[in-house]
């Protein structure tokens, strides 16, 4: 099998060149692209408990997620055919106008039910826009501007969670949930625009790649299961579902690794090869952003926070993500073992502090260490994020780059789905529904917080026990 790892020795180019000639115009538009979709994801997690309050559905709460991840995995392992179909710029259209009717029908939601049915048709469009991006970075870009490119998206993860949930805290303020779906749709409307004139409209280098629908099912009846298990307070259900998507995901990972077609790359499944070293930490930190969705709720209902309110606070992820893409990435990927050392001590570091902090009537001292510890979050996230998606880039196996670029979306979107449905899970379980209010919340954002715990120190574990992942980890940072 042959692997190329020539991004060890490629030197990063700076931002100047990242941004001069027509390059502008098509990383604007992969920036923005990402931007729209977060936005939208925080949008809808800020405004949440409003529209709980209006139209009901708390047990569904979770489930706004999982349904919209659940589709954007579908349409993020669907990019790959359609982008050699249609072209990137036909694609990327499909994609927003799945986007937009999916808002549209989110806006005008009167029960729980309808709002689901439009953020799995938002789901589809931005699984589709998600796994673009990532594919045209390899084919559009220098390999040298790779890693620049891949911050500025990850940057755009944090800017979406500023712009996110400052759109839907003043919407949520007023009353005017609704709006914040319609602003999504106004935008993704502009957006359509201005990539009919700066994508390519063809690319003949790539050819369509076959989609395994049979995988693909076991993949979603994986998240499916424990999703549904979520909404349930009973431990003897809960095992029951996640029994079942154990199940679901033990014979996913046997027909995979089975002659075929894949989902994932060849070595995905491999601790010993890199990219098998470098899916698994992308694995362990996307479930940890998944606490993000839960943040505004517990700062509304515990600390008697507004909308608004809990939005700005909320923010400090954004802004510690975004400053640790930016920031880090001149760093070479050779550096990556560090990075992720000192990532996954942040991510330890902010949720311990988060729960040291879930009770109310907190002092200044205790919600500025909440300030700090949802800064470290972000950072630790922000931190190691392009540097993952640049080596999992340049280490695809030969003839296998398009599936390659699908796979970062892949991973990362049921990853994300898997963290809010486990994450249901244990908030439901302990008090979140029942006994619910104040409560429920603080005995529920304790238990939360500890279990996303385990995973960066998971890493930390391997880092130190398990001597093929870090060596990959820390490849060519020694000789």
């Amino acid at each position: 099998m042959s692997i190329n790892t020539s991004s060890d020795k490629v030197t990063t180019a700076g931002w100047g060149a990242l941004f001069a000639g027509v390059n502008k115009y098509k990383v604007i538009v992969l920036a923005v692209a990402v931007l729209l979709n977060v936005s939208n994801i925080y949008i809808t997690a800020t405004v949440l408990p409003t529209i709980v309050k209006e139209i009901g559905g708390l047990r569904f709460y979770s489930w706004n997620t999982s349904l919209f991840e659940i589709a954007s995995i579908v349409g993020a392992v669907y990019s790959a055919k359609l982008f050699a179909a249609a072209g990137p710029g036909k694609a990327y259209q499909a994609g927003l106008l799945l986007f937009m009717a999916g808002s549209a029908v989110c806006a005008a939601a009167p029960v729980m039910e309808v709002l689901l049915m439009g953020r799995l048709i938002q789901g589809l469009g931005g699984g589709l826009l998600f796994a673009l991006s990532y594919a045209m970075i390899r084919i559009i870009f220098e390999e040298r501007l790779w890693a620049r490119v891949m911050a500025l998206i990850s940057a755009m993860w944090g800017a979406g969670a500023f712009v996110g949930p400052f759109i839907g805290g003043i919407f949520a303020e007023h009353g005017s949930w609704r709006l914040g779906f319609v602003s999504i749709l106004v935008l993704a409307a502009g957006l359509l625009v201005l990539a009919r004139y700066s994508l390519p409209q063809k690319h003949t280098e790539g050819k369509s790649l076959p989609v395994s629908w049979f995988k693909l099912v076991l993949l979603v009846l994986v998240v499916l299961m424990v999703s549904i298990g979520s909404i349930y307070e009973g431990l003897t259900i809960n095992l029951f579902f996640t029994g079942l998507a154990v199940l679901f995901l033990a014979a996913l990972v046997m027909a995979e690794n089975r002659k075929g077609i894949k989902l994932l790359p060849t070595g995905a499944y491999n601790l010993r090869t890199l990219l098998g070293s470098s899916y698994l930490v992308m694995i362990l930190f996307s479930l940890v952003a998944a606490v993000e969705i839960f943040i505004p709720y517990f700062l509304q209902v515990i600390y008697g926070y507004s909308p608004l309110q809990s939005g700005y606070l909320a923010v400090l992820i954004a802004l510690g993500w975004s400053l640790s893409s930016m920031g880090s990435a001149g760093i070479p990927v050779r550096h990556l073992g560090k990075l992720t050392v000192i990532a996954a001590i942040l991510l330890m570091a902010g949720l311990y502090g988060l729960m040291l902090v879930a009770h109310e009537q907190a002092t200044v001292f205790e919600m500025i260490l909440l300030g700090l510890a949802l800064l470290a979050i972000g950072t630790g996230l922000g931190l190691v994020w392009p540097h993952l998606s640049v080596r999992i880039l340049s280490s695809a196996p030969a003839g296998e780059e398009e599936r390659t670029s699908a796979s970062i979306t892949i991973v990362q979107l049921i990853t994300m789905t898997l963290g809010a449905a486990f994450g249901g899970l244990v908030a439901n379980y302990n008090g979140m529904t029942l006994p619910g209010g104040l409560a429920g919340a603080k005995s529920a954002s304790v238990a939360l917080y500890g279990f996303f715990m385990i995973c960066p120190l998971l890493v930390l574990l391997l880092l130190l026990l398990h001597k093929n992942f870090r060596d990959n980890m820390f490849r060519g940072a020694r000789k």
